[in-house]
């Protein structure tokens, strides 16, 4: 019988989340198998608290101590299962405590394509389904087979199809209906050995010809723009804390996007079943807080969508200027923003 990992108790969060806010979790423990998992959802401590996983720390504002048990998803493994000669296709399987990034450089050094507009994502593979993460024209479920998961309450291994995953945008059922019951442990997607690129995320065009790549650009050409554009507006958290986009692009109907174009000749959107999706980053630059700085905190002078911590700042004073952001876009434009990072 596998014994429980250490459980430890009021540790710092600070290093564990992008956005470097400094609290403390009551108890912390990582596990690096799903015997070791299970060893620690059956000590009574851990039982009787609330349960928080975490896994690269990149999609969370802390606003306060978590009195809960974190507990740090370290399930290594990145494997190529096998290859169906008839799709072209070849089946990897990662941990889900892998980084997405060295999941992507995997894959591209396999000769498999797929992930690579999905570069530099921050966070780990456990992560990316829960959300169902995407970036310049591509999202997870394009390439998701299933998923492993532990069932918190039985400790009871179960699979998911793509289908009973649920996936939306920057949603999955574990963000609803099974939201905290599963805990997931591995992630198996279908790539492919037959390439086939999309670049037709207009900033991936463009920075490829910047590149000098002509002709056919190959995966690992797209992921090297996609790593390009990405370095070029969005902060190293190493450097500034952030966690990314904070904001969801909000969909409106069809009939609201038409009255405010004519109103904002320049309003971008783009079209989504039964409506229009607008940028959000657009609409906050359009209220003025493109690199808006308050004290610790404020808005990237790069990109508007992202919110940074430059040092210091608590997570209740970013969630504030959140607050802030989304009453005037929804004074100015009559939309409503609603945040893609958790707030916890």
């Amino acid at each position: 019988m596998t014994s429980a990992p250490l459980l430890e108790h009021n540790v710092s969060l600070r290093t564990y989340n992008t956005f470097g806010i400094d609290v403390k979790a009551r108890l912390f423990a990582r596990f690096a198998s799903t015997d070791e998992l299970r060893a620690l959802l059956a000590l009574p401590e851990v039982q009787q608290a609330a349960k928080l996983v975490l896994g690269g720390g990149s999609n969370l504002l802390f606003t306060k101590d978590f009195d809960g048990v974190v507990l740090r998803n370290e399930i290594r493994g990145l494997e190529t299962l096998s290859s169906d000669e008839a799709s072209d296709t070849a089946l990897v399987r990662a941990g889900a405590g892998e980084s997405w990034h060295a999941l992507v450089q995997y894959a591209l050094d396999q000769n498999l394509s797929g992930i690579e507009n999905l570069s530099l994502i921050p966070g780990t593979v456990g992560a990316a389904p829960l959300q169902n993460i995407g970036a310049y024209g591509a999202e997870l479920k394009d390439t998701f087979e299933s998923l492993e998961a532990l069932e918190t309450s039985t400790g009871h291994l179960r699979t998911f199809t793509r289908a009973e995953c649920g996936f939306g945008y920057r949603e999955s059922v574990f963000k609803g209906p099974l939201k905290d019951q599963y805990i997931v442990t591995s992630v198996l997607l279908r790539l492919h050995r037959k390439h086939r690129v999309n670049i037709s995320y207009g900033a991936i065009g463009t920075t490829l010809a910047d590149m000098g790549i002509e002709g056919e650009p190959t995966p690992q050409h797209v992921s090297e723009a996609v790593i390009q554009i990405r370095r070029s507006k969005l902060p190293d958290p190493a450097e500034i804390g952030n966690a990314g986009s904070f904001f969801k692009n909000p969909e409106i109907s069809q009939h609201k996007y038409d009255e405010l174009k004519a109103q904002y000749a320049d309003l971008p959107g783009y079209p989504v079943p039964g409506g229009v999706k607008v940028p959000a980053a657009w609409l906050i630059e359009q209220c003025g807080w493109k690199g808006q700085r308050r004290g610790p905190h404020g808005v990237h002078d790069k990109q508007a969508l992202v919110l940074v911590n430059h040092g210091g700042a608590q997570g209740s004073d970013i969630q504030s200027l959140a607050q802030e952001i989304i009453a005037s876009v929804r004074e100015k434009f009559g939309i409503e923003l609603h945040p893609e990072v958790n707030i916890m």
